[in-house]
């Protein structure tokens, strides 16, 4: 069984993402774990369905978008690794920078 994780520097981005929104307001940032969490759960059954990096394709990277924020992943073995948390405004140099 395929199993979604993060890593620290993942799930600290994703805190973070969570507390911005929490502070502009606190019923969006509830809709946005519960989309967050439904999105990565499909990852469970199709860890392929992200996209590749637009700007990285030849990295072992993909990503799932989750507006406005895109969870980049890795699949290692049977676990996909969410590696970070941007916002989409942001202009990423690597997934793992």
């Amino acid at each position: 069984m395929i199993r979604v994780l993060f890593t620290p520097s993942g799930r600290a981005q994703f805190l973070d993402a969570l507390r911005f929104v929490q502070r502009e307001r606190p019923s969006a940032a509830i809709a946005f774990r519960k989309k967050a969490e439904s999105s990565l759960q499909k990852l469970t059954r199709h860890p392929e369905s992200g996209r590749s990096l637009p700007e990285f394709p030849e990295l072992p990277f993909r990503e799932v978008i989750v507006t406005p924020y895109r969870f980049f992943y890795r699949m290692h073995g049977k676990t996909v690794w969410i590696v970070a948390v941007w916002h989409g405004a942001q202009l990423p140099k690597s997934p793992t920078e």
